[in-house]
């Protein structure tokens, strides 16, 4: 079995995942690819969509590989890699398709009767609009394809259903993305998110989050890829996601063969949970929240997933704040000298996991939207909020943003 472990990726979840499985006394070396200025000593210079060059250096180094985003997976990385004779975690190009295709996956979920929101399909943005107006305008709009988690747009009226639609289908906000969209009925409750680890037959939960989605305080503004996360979510019980694996995720797997991680977001009605989507890996910012609680080996965790696996958490809350760039999501700036994480990496129940950062000898600087996930733990989720922030307090960069409310707004 390799011992060498290759982290495709460049995000957060990616430097979390490095940061976890470098815990692991059966590691021997990490890297990342392309990775970033956090985890500049583990870096291999291959992006992550560069599938060639990525099994040529799993092959030299004899690599147990995880699979971060869903750029890759959509693009077959694991079956080439599996061609090639060599180890990955993560489900197939097909497979994958619960997440690389929205379409797709609805119609999946109402064939095999997994409780979701009503929808329909749509190529031309005259039908959808008139879908969008039998629905009164309270629909959610979604690109089909891959849009970096910014690709679904909520509406609460029949104007911005038809803005929604019209700048998706006719505009190409999202290019090929949004060449077909899913319009659904917007459904009322609490969202909510749990992770799971599949072989092609069972499910095992991985740890339960809420995500904070929209820009600004209050969950307003324009959607994102995550401003922030906590872990557990305080809204399900050890019982409920007994019951979701059981009647949702474990059908999914089984009518699938799907291996990897498998991501359920959930809104909980007062008709029951109902699935709004599938990710087909780990989230983002929900890694961050999630592994810091993790007990078990992750290496040896996903290495041993078909022949069957526990785990063991600690009890503990975490909490995660997205430190991001001046003009994120629209226009981020970069290139900005960032101060403080040294002085916030010393203090007690706090980690700092990079995304959009640049190493440049030991200074870090500004490279994306996303810039800093800061990730405090805590005996309760007030308390694990409370260093997250002290921590977010430490380090600065000019324009800097992050929402004030992660863990308040439930």
């Amino acid at each position: 079995m390799p011992t060498n472990v290759l982290i495709v990726g460049s995000g957060g979840r990616e430097h979390a995942l490095a940061w976890k499985m470098r815990q692991s006394d059966l590691v021997d070396s990490i890297y990342v690819a392309p990775g970033n200025g956090g985890t500049a000593e583990f870096n291999a210079p291959i992006k992550a969509d560069d599938v060639t060059g990525l099994i040529e250096f799993a092959k030299k180094h004899h690599c147990f590989t995880v699979v971060g985003p869903e750029g890759p997976l959509a693009l077959g990385i694991v079956d080439r890699f599996t061609e090639q004779g060599l180890e990955i975690f993560g489900p197939t190009k097909k497979e994958a398709m619960l997440e690389t295709s929205k379409s797709y996956a609805k119609e999946f979920m109402k064939s095999i009767g997994i409780p979701t929101a009503d929808f329909e399909v749509f190529e031309d943005s005259s039908q959808a609009i008139n879908y969008a107006h039998w629905l009164n305008g309270e629909v959610v709009v979604k690109a089909d394809g891959l849009a970096g988690g910014k690709g679904v747009i909520v509406c609460s009226s029949v104007n911005e259903a038809e803005q929604a639609i019209r700048s998706i289908l006719d505009q190409q906000t999202f290019g090929d993305a949004g060449k077909k969209i899913v319009v659904e009925e917007k459904l009322r409750g609490t969202e909510c998110s749990l992770m799971t680890i599949c072989n092609g037959k069972s499910a095992i939960p991985f740890g339960t989050a809420k995500d904070h989605k929209r820009v600004f305080d209050n969950d307003s503004g324009p959607n994102t890829g995550g401003m922030g996360a906590f872990s557990p979510a305080e809204n399900l019980t050890s019982k409920d996601v007994t019951d979701i694996v059981k009647r949702f995720a474990v059908p999914a797997v089984r009518a699938s063969n799907f291996r990897g991680f498998l991501y359920l977001g959930l809104m909980l009605t007062d008709k029951g949970p109902k699935v709004l989507e599938f990710n087909a890996r780990l989230g983002d910012p929900e890694t961050q929240a999630i592994l810091p609680r993790l007990k078990s080996d992750l290496f040896e965790t996903l290495t041993h997933v078909e022949s069957g696996i526990s785990l063991d958490w600690d009890d503990s809350s975490a909490c995660t704040v997205l430190m991001c760039s001046e003009g994120y999501p629209q226009n981020p700036r970069t290139g900005d000298l960032i101060t403080g994480i040294d002085t916030a990496e010393k203090m007690q129940n706090l980690m700092v996991f990079h995304s959009g950062t640049q190493r440049r000898g030991d200074d870090y600087f500004t490279s994306g939207g996303r810039v800093l996930s800061v990730t405090g733990i805590g005996r309760s989720l007030s308390e694990a909020a409370q260093r997250a922030y002290a921590g977010v307090s430490k380090i600065s960069w000019k324009g800097e943003h992050h929402r004030k409310d992660i863990g308040t707004v439930k």
